[in-house]
């Protein structure tokens, strides 16, 4: 669905409730198309798989990992260019709008820190109890992957039902992610945004343990 419609927070929420979010084709192109994939990518939280290697990092404690505490610059983080990956879809309209979307408490992102310097982290939008996994970045290894650890963790523990990544990539399937209908995703969605989960509350920006975290992803 192509053409350049102004973004509000509003309709990127309507958008979301039926399945659909919206792209740019690069960093600099002001225009942007929506998307709705023949075939979603979900991670079941349930069956969320964390490698062995990575779970003793979560436990270690490696990383500070925060709430909602540095939502912008994240979500610059994600769309800057990196080794392998010099272009981005996240133009400016895109991170103006859900930083937007942020301050009215629908877009969150978790951090991951070493010595106080942000290294890695992700961002998404938060509907009724489904999450969209938008977009993550890593300056150190496996700093993004333990910030997926924590959200999922923190999904689990609100009472979250519906984790969505968008597209299936070789590196979520090593976490269990698969890909499903189109038809079938929007049957989720419709159940998920009906739903009721908890997020953190503005104060409460402060990290799960790495060892309480991984107890409920694998109790």
């Amino acid at each position: 669905m192509h053409g350049s419609t102004r973004l509000t927070p509003e309709l990127l929420l309507r958008a979301y409730a039926q399945g659909v979010f919206p792209m740019a084709e690069r960093r600099d192109d002001p225009l942007l198309f929506w998307v709705s994939p023949e075939s979603r990518g979900i991670i079941p939280l349930d069956t969320f798989h964390v490698p062995h290697r990575l779970a003793r990092t979560v436990r270690s404690d490696r990383f500070e990992v925060t709430v909602d505490t540095a939502f912008a610059d994240v979500i610059r983080a994600c769309a800057a260019p990196v080794e392998g990956r010099d272009e981005s879809w996240i133009n400016s309209e895109i991170a103006e709008v859900y930083t937007a979307l942020h301050r009215k408490g629908h877009a969150h992102s978790i951090e991951c820190r070493r010595d106080g310097k942000l290294v890695g982290g992700l961002y998404g939008v938060r509907l009724g109890a489904a999450f969209f996994g938008e977009s993550m970045f890593s300056r150190e290894r496996d700093a993004s992957k333990v910030a997926l650890v924590h959200l999922v963790a923190r999904m689990i523990k609100g009472g979250f039902t519906l984790l969505d990544t968008q597209f299936l990539t070789t590196h979520l399937a090593r976490f269990g992610a698969f890909e499903i209908p189109r038809e079938d995703y929007l049957k989720r969605l419709e159940d998920a945004v009906t739903r009721k989960a908890e997020w953190p509350a503005p104060s409460d920006t402060t990290s799960l343990t790495g060892v309480a975290a991984m107890r409920l992803i694998a109790p």
